[in-house]
């Protein structure tokens, strides 16, 4: 319906791509329109809790990028408000909307979003929220101890490595995390009969398919599956709107689990 941005150039470039009606000089304008019934909200992550907020609190749904908010308990304030307002909140995980999951169960410049600490920049709330999301989805637990090595970039003051040991019910998450060293992703689960490994598990298509591969003991032989032609965004945002169409009681991703989430992160960098 429509968009909002700093820069109305961009702005009118991007609604003219996508077919956006209207371009919004003001992010309140948005919250004001009476015909926008959702917003999707892409700021930088230290806006994110306040106009999540202001959207709830002007009856919008909202769906906004993670993290939501940048400690557990903005969200457990969310949570309420999204009770009170009885309009949809989430978090944009859109890695708990691919496919592979549910088979499962660099640079230095400044003026970049993860080098500015005031916005929430940093490698543990941007990538870092990966391995533990992952993780919980995956086995359906939650951590119940968490021990972290933090290096902060004395330039920036953001968190640039980050190497992290946290304790689950029978099993350990071990994870490093970084803003400074070359790309690249891939997850592991290592059991006691076999291991199971993702090529892509954030970001298909970007740092490879979507390849799972399995080996077990009583298999000599690795087996792979790859689920191709899925886009995470789109599964993400479809599940949004037909929670607020009525047509599912409740989105894949609530926001009672990007609270605990955001719980594991507040740890590490505490």
């Amino acid at each position: 319906m429509a968009v909002a941005a700093r820069d109305p150039v961009r702005a009118a470039a991007f609604a003219d791509h996508h077919g956006i009606e209207h371009v919004l000089a003001q992010y309140v304008d948005v919250l004001h329109a009476a015909d926008i019934d959702a917003i999707y909200i892409a700021l930088p992550t230290s806006l994110h809790f306040d106009w999540s907020k202001q959207a709830l609190q002007s009856g919008k749904h909202v769906l906004c990028e993670k993290p939501v908010s940048m400690q557990a308990s903005e969200v457990e304030e969310l949570i309420a408000l999204r009770d009170h307002t009885g309009k949809l909140c989430a978090e944009a995980f859109m890695v708990a909307h691919h496919p592979q999951w549910s088979y499962v169960r660099d640079n230095e410049d400044p003026s970049a979003l993860k080098n500015d600490r005031a916005l929430g920049g940093g490698g543990v709330r941007d990538i870092g929220v990966y391995p533990v999301v992952t993780t919980r989805l995956a086995t359906g637990l939650e951590p119940h101890c968490v021990h972290a090595t933090v290096e902060i970039d004395p330039r920036f003051g953001t968190d640039r490595f980050a190497s992290a040991r946290i304790a689950f019910p029978g099993f350990d998450l071990r994870f490093y995390c970084a803003t400074q060293l070359a790309r690249r992703q891939q997850m592991t689960f290592h059991g006691t009969r076999g291991w199971l490994a993702l090529d892509a598990p954030f970001n298909p298509g970007v740092y490879g398919q979507a390849d799972v591969h399995l080996r077990t003991d009583e298999r000599a032989s690795i087996e792979t599956k790859t689920f191709d032609g899925f886009d995470q965004y789109q599964l993400m945002v479809e599940d949004f709107a037909e929670v607020v169409l009525g047509k599912r009681p409740t989105p894949r991703f609530t926001l009672e689990n990007s609270l605990g989430n955001q719980r594991v992160i507040d740890q590490i960098l505490r």
